[in-house]
């Protein structure tokens, strides 16, 4: 018989493929070897249950974490202690990790920080966790078990905090940016749960105690998600992408970002939305490197992609936009004609703008036709000169269209050279 909770019969996951793999059952057979009970927990039943790619499984077991180590060990599997003070071990089988932890109940909690005790009372264990939809667990035979009423608001496509939302805050603020990741990876425009925005709202200051790294990974996982710019208009309207920031956030760009992604059929791209939401009211973009503690090379692609440049234009010469890709890249070409496409406001779907966008995807930036090693072979002595020759030559093969006739090329860097040792002698 079908078990039930309030929102009606609980689906089994009897035949989900990531519950039944052998990696899965071994460690579930090693748990339960001597009594224990075991569960998937979280995000692999939460997406199961929707019908999401399950990635990672989790497990919850009422086996202490030595028992576990012991049971795993004596499964022949190798368990690794890696957060074995807050009751987590690691289990590996054949190269895939099982995050396997304890039964937990707070008995205080210090913000991200908690003192803990062990039990054997599941739903005890569902009160600690963040989101109705993640305290949702399902046993080796499938049965799904709901201890809060999770399967309903995953019906309604709703992100609820469990208990009081502004405690949940408080316990780590990063769930504000999660509440409305969440929200926008697993909800409805129409389903943002109201007391998990005001406690959002009555809790924003405490943002200003997350790390940056903790924030920027945070914001590409929601910048990625597929309702993120509904999400984000929210967030800007509750004041909170500047704390974020250090701007409103440019969410209509970001949005027209996102539309045209969608009619070129392309997946959505974190960073160059985040490049979008980055540029003021004014046009000119804000620097993001050092509040994001973005790596360098996140903090050029913005940069790049900001650059406003006529080979991106549609109409301009198409040589121009060989140019850009030629000096920066196929991907700074691409971030940077669609960011200027956002900016213009044009259509998603306008014929210019994606034969432009779509330039890289039939031409290839050629090999510079010359060596420093040929301008020495002429004559030009090792240093500065050897520099100045290379320059000149390669501004002229840009800006000629990239000529491959060899004699033609031959003939400029003879030209050029000659005017460099000239230019010596006098």
């Amino acid at each position: 018989m079908a078990r039930t909770n309030d929102a009606g019969p609980l689906p089994s996951l009897a035949d989900a493929e990531w519950l039944n793999n052998p990696q899965a059952r071994a460690v579930f057979a090693a748990l339960r070897a001597e009594g224990a009970q075991a569960r998937a927990v979280g995000g692999a039943v939460r997406n199961a249950l929707m019908g999401v790619p399950v990635k990672d499984v989790d497990i919850a077991t009422t086996a202490v974490p030595a028992e576990v180590m012991r049971l795993a060990q004596q499964a022949g599997l190798h368990a690794v202690p890696t957060g074995i003070d807050h009751g987590t071990v690691t289990v590996i089988v054949d190269h895939v990790p099982f995050e396997v932890t304890t039964l937990r109940k707070d008995i205080e909690t210090f913000g991200r920080h908690a003192r803990v005790t062990f039990t054997t009372d599941w739903r005890e264990d569902a009160l600690r966790r963040d989101f109705t939809i993640n305290a949702l667990y399902c046993g080796s035979d499938g049965a799904v078990h709901d201890p809060i009423g999770g399967y309903g608001d995953l019906l309604a496509r709703r992100v609820r905090f469990i208990g009081d939302a502004r405690q949940r805050i408080r316990e780590d603020y990063l769930r504000i940016l999660r509440f409305f990741r969440f929200h926008a990876t697993y909800g409805r425009n129409d389903t943002l749960d109201a007391e998990g925005l005001e406690a959002s709202i009555a809790e924003k200051a405490g943002l200003s105690q997350l790390s940056s790294e903790r924030i920027r990974a945070e914001l590409l996982l929601l910048l990625s998600a597929p309702g993120a710019i509904e999400a984000l208009h929210a967030m800007r309207a509750a004041g909170l992408l500047e704390p974020l920031l250090g701007l409103q956030g440019n969410v209509d760009l970001a949005g027209r970002v996102a539309a045209i992604e969608s009619a070129l059929d392309k997946t959505p791209d974190p960073l160059l939305r985040l490049a979008a939401l980055a540029v003021d009211m004014q046009g000119e973009p804000v620097p993001l490197k050092d509040r994001l503690r973005l790596s360098s090379a996140e903090a050029e692609r913005l940069a790049l992609a900001a650059r406003r440049d006529a080979g991106c234009e549609p109409n301009s010469d198409e040589r121009q936009a060989q140019a850009f890709i030629y000096r920066h890249g196929t991907q700074a070409f691409t971030d940077a004609a669609l960011l200027a496409w956002a900016r213009s406001g044009d259509d998603p779907k306008d014929t210019a703008h994606t034969r432009r966008a779509r330039l890289p995807e039939h031409w290839t930036a050629p090999q510079l036709p010359v060596r420093g090693a040929d301008v020495l072979a002429q004559g030009v002595p090792p240093g500065p000169a050897v520099g100045r020759v290379m320059t000149a030559f390669e501004d002229w093969w840009i800006a000629d269209g990239f000529p491959d006739d060899a004699e033609r090329t031959a003939l400029k860097l003879d030209e050029l050279v000659r005017g460099e040792l000239s230019s010596q002698r006098d």
